[in-house]
């Protein structure tokens, strides 16, 4: 029987010249990619939020590079990111050994960036519009929801705010219209049929305590006066800032104000419970993101038009076309974009629905109806005329006014195809927005087309894959920093951290490193060769790009000096 041979597993062997971390990080492993993309890109914005003097402080790019690579590894916590300074090869390279606490690093994810992460976020996808890897002509757009750092059991609802306000105030009335006939107070005021509020209720207390002090006063109409003044004016004031603070929703977290209650899709007691959250809204192009915001809104479509303006802002331009769902499907919206010359592959509520043949074969539906243009009236499935009514002006949460055109029938009374028709108790009435129904027609025929099917059936692939990594597959499905701001900071490094994992999947790798770092090839063959055609800085010569590209798959061993 042979010997069998074991190699050498000494952890005392001591070596005469010692390994450096540069030889230790594989040559495509995203964190290059990641060391490379920031140090391309300008943080003047971040340096200038330091005030200078004291002690040395961490360098910000490193600091940025450690979280962005972080999140790349679905690590969010700033304890687990310490312990990976402390044990990890990759970020004891990416930092340059430096290891700042999970303080340190929590007060630059939530402080430093507040100001500036948006325009981190900018220059990192402006460098992939340099490499070609994004046109920006072009945004896949889509929205997810994601849960708020607070309790789910801290709500605040604006109904239960106002009612419970609006008994308050009738009881107070009560009782002070009381303690005026019992003092007899001697103001000569009618009282005002409008509703009253805090400071008219403090300012008619005020006038009573005047009045109590010139005569005595029961004991217990003083109580009275003194619950009114620390208990129910308190509490009034409490539902005024309550109110402010929804700032036109419908509800808000105690523990996270600026988060608004919502439906997730993840609904572990699959009772449909809101849950405190924010809605994201991005824009992908190649499964890249290039726009991202965060709206306190449940729903989106009224969230495109703010997103829209927020991709003309970061990049001083306009995409040439929208790809939505029929989420994004109104009046306003269609609107807007023909406006601004977007091409809207925007679909609406029925898209799919008014294809289908019981749909198209239906006579009852009033979409279905015959309209005469020129005269104004459409035809019921008995050959009545419905002529027109009036105009109605309809005002839509987000303060659009839209025009809706009413229609009636003329006698309904004894048509056997009643029952079938309609089920009102008159003639039939039907109401048309003529304006919304140019512009479906307008989307159809433009979904209709084959440049329409093209990004009808790329769009579930673009954002939508985008946000099964992140959540799924990146488990990042709850933010941990309060508000808007904080939210936005956290989402962004998710889609910077996804923009790099996705761009060294392509490969971009190569350009970004061979623009800014300075190489040097050891290769088996073609060594000498090769380094002759190097120039000064470092760079390779538009000539042999192709024969360098071509040596990097070979498995040559290169050595960055970044």
């Amino acid at each position: 029987m042979a010997k069998l041979a074991i190699k050498s597993d000494n952890q005392q062997q001591l070596m005469l010249l010692p390994p450096s971390y540069e030889e230790l990080v594989p040559l495509t492993h995203p964190v290059r990619v990641i060391n490379s993309v920031i140090n391309r890109i300008d943080l003047k914005e971040i340096f200038s939020s330091y005030k200078g003097g004291g002690n040395s402080c961490f360098n910000p790019a490193s600091m940025l590079k450690i979280l962005i690579f972080a999140y790349l590894n679905n690590i969010h916590s700033c304890r687990k990111i310490e312990q990976q300074l402390k044990e990890n090869v990759l970020y004891m390279w990416l930092s340059g050994c430096i290891r700042p606490d999970f303080r340190t690093l929590n007060y630059f994810r939530s402080k430093r960036l507040k100001d500036s992460f948006s325009d981190i976020f900018t220059q990192v996808v402006e460098l992939l519009h340099e490499e070609g890897f994004v046109s920006l002509d072009v945004q896949y757009i889509d929205g997810t929801k994601i849960e708020s750092m607070a309790n789910k059991y801290t709500f605040v609802w604006r109904k239960s705010v106002e009612k419970n306000d609006e008994k308050l105030k009738e009881k107070t009335r009560i009782v002070l219209k009381q303690i005026e006939a019992q003092i007899n107070f001697d103001e000569n005021e009618t009282e005002s049929t409008e509703p009253l509020c805090v400071e008219d209720f403090q300012e008619r207390l005020d006038k009573i305590n005047k009045q109590i002090e010139k005569k005595s006063t029961p004991k217990k109409i003083r109580k009275q006066i003194e619950k009114i003044q620390h208990e129910n004016i308190a509490k009034m004031q409490t539902y005024k800032d309550q109110l402010a603070k929804m700032e036109g929703r419908n509800s808000y977290s105690k523990t996270d104000p600026e988060a608004t209650f919502m439906r997730m899709k993840e609904d572990a007691m699959l009772n449909g419970q809101l849950k405190p959250g924010y809605n994201i809204q991005i824009a992908t192009e190649n499964q890249f993101i290039t726009n991202f915001a965060v709206f306190q809104r449940p729903t989106d479509t009224m969230t495109l038009i703010p997103f829209l303006d927020s991709f003309k802002k970061r990049y001083n331009r306009q995409s040439k076309i929208a790809i939505a769902d029929s989420g994004y499907g109104s009046e306003q919206n269609y609107e807007y974009m023909m406006d601004l010359e977007i091409i809207p592959y925007v679909k609406y509520n029925y898209f799919h629905k008014e294809q289908k043949r019981n749909h198209k074969n239906n006579p009852f539906l009033s979409a279905n109806f015959y309209y005469n243009e020129k005269e104004n009236y459409y035809i019921c499935p008995m050959g009545q005329h419905m002529n027109f009514v009036r105009n109605e002006k309809r005002l839509s949460d987000a303060g659009f006014t839209s025009t809706v055109s009413i229609y009636k029938a003329q006698r309904c009374e004894g048509c056997f195809l009643r029952s079938i028709c309609h089920k009102a108790k008159g003639n039939r009435v039907i109401e048309i927005n003529h304006k919304l129904n140019k512009y479906r027609e307008y989307v159809r025929d433009l979904l209709n087309t084959q440049e329409g099917y093209y990004h009808r059936s790329k769009r579930p692939v673009e954002p939508e894959a985008v946000f099964g990594q992140i959540k799924q597959n990146g488990m990042f499905r709850r933010f941990r920093l309060k508000g808007l701001k904080g939210a936005e900071i956290e989402f962004g490094l998710k889609a910077l951290a996804h923009n790099m994992l996705k761009l060294a999947a392509k490969g971009g790798f190569l350009s970004f490193l061979k623009a800014f770092c300075v190489t040097v090839l050891f290769l088996n063959r073609y060594n000498s060769s090769l380094l002759g055609h190097l120039d000064k800085r470092g760079t390779i010569e538009d000539e042999n790009e192709q024969l360098f590209d071509i040596y990097v798959k070979k498995r040559g061993y290169l050595t960055f000096y970044c």
